[in-house]
């Protein structure tokens, strides 16, 4: 089975592999192969502990709050040409300068990534195992420009075209929602295709302007005047409360997007919202990318977000509509406006991520992770 913690374990992908045998019962073999690599890399433990799977030095998943913060203890790699050797990559961007109101977003991958060995690659309900089907690296942080949105946008574009031209599946721990805008960017650059946007929140962030800059309330203005990336193919999932300025509204309205407030989703129920959004998203387009802004969860359960909104999804809500919409693949995904400062228990960054591995679980589980490859026909090099 493949590896999913080090990089030097040959990185072919979900091609051939299962985690679930004939029989129905999970096969132990990656499991297996990390506790040996353990031992391997870490030394055989004392003689007094009874477990010889335990080795000296901390390695591979275990335990829980030892090791390197990578994301879900993935291999970081240092040098970035090597993350087309992964099926995914994580990519955090640590920026804030795009927020109107409560900063701190800029600590958000570190968060995410601290509180990500909290879990393990193996889900009971849908039967997968990440570290079986899939290779995952930590390509570590773009490095922003503080006070600087221009440059930092021209950065974060750079680096997530340079993920997606190798074929890795770019995830982006932000960092506020402005960079929504170069991220989308960043992947439609490399492609003649057409990428339709699925964008769960409850603002609609799509005016020109705030504050007369490009900020966290502007993403989908701009990247919808992109050339392959069409404000109909733009759906919007949660919107509500009172938090949605009117200039936004207005400008959806103008540009034809598609709006799913919290009630129309109650109303309707998850699958046939995930249905329409599918539709949506997908219609005469070659890709779909997510934005999932952790505000579009009810404030009660994500304090640490610049913008807490009352009702907004419940979190058991959200994930389920997540996995139905990432089912038939993605080009790219991102998770935004985590702000570890306002939540002292990390449940908001926790949140985060089961944002990406709920997402990463669904398109293994349906055979689809991988799907974004054929769009890349512009690749480019560094």
């Amino acid at each position: 089975m493949e590896r999913f913690h080090h990089p030097d374990f040959d990185a072919r992908g979900t091609q051939g592999w299962k985690s679930i045998e004939a029989e129905g019962k999970l096969s132990e073999a990656g499991w297996r192969k990390e506790q040996q690599w353990a031992l391997d890399m870490g030394l055989p433990g004392s003689d007094s502990i009874i477990d010889k799977s335990i080795p000296t030095f901390s390695r591979g998943e275990l335990p829980h709050f030892a090791g390197i913060n990578t994301f879900l203890k993935a291999p970081y790699v240092e040098n970035v040409r090597d993350v087309g050797k992964y099926d995914a990559a994580v990519i955090g961007i640590p920026f804030d300068s795009g927020t109107t109101y409560r900063p701190g977003t800029r600590f958000g991958p570190q968060g995410i990534r601290r509180i990500s060995a909290l879990y393990t690659p193996y889900n009971y309900e849908l039967g997968v195992d990440l570290r079986e089907q899939m290779t995952l690296c930590d390509a570590g942080d773009v490095f922003t420009i503080p006070a600087n949105l221009e440059k930092s946008f021209d950065q974060i574009t750079k680096g997530v075209s340079h993920v997606a031209s190798s074929g890795a599946l770019p995830i982006m721990l932000g960092g506020d929602h402005s960079i929504g805008f170069p991220c989308v960017r960043g992947i439609a650059d490399v492609t003649s295709k057409r990428i339709g946007i699925i964008h769960f929140d409850r603002h609609i962030d799509i005016q020109e302007k705030d504050l007369d800059e490009r900020m966290h309330t502007t993403p989908w203005y701009w990247a919808t005047n992109l050339p392959n990336v069409s404000a109909t193919n733009l759906v919007q999932l949660g919107i509500g409360g009172w938090q949605v300025p009117r200039y936004g509204v207005a400008e959806a309205r103008k540009r034809g997007t598609n709006v799913l407030t919290i009630s129309d989703i109650e109303q309707m129920g998850l699958e046939k919202a995930a249905e329409i959004a599918l539709e949506l998203a997908w219609k005469d387009a070659d890709a779909v990318y997510i934005s999932f802004d952790v505000d579009s969860i009810d404030c009660g359960f994500v304090p640490g977000t610049g913008w807490p909104e009352p009702g907004g999804f419940l979190p058991r809500e959200a994930l389920k509509l997540l996995g139905l919409v990432a089912a038939p693949g993605i080009c790219g995904l991102e998770v935004v406006e985590v702000s570890p400062p306002y939540d002292t228990s990390d449940i908001t960054a926790l949140f985060g991520v089961r944002v990406v591995v709920e997402a990463l679980g669904s398109m293994v589980a349906h055979g689809n992770l991988g799907k974004h490859k054929s769009i890349i026909d512009k690749p480019v090099s560094f």
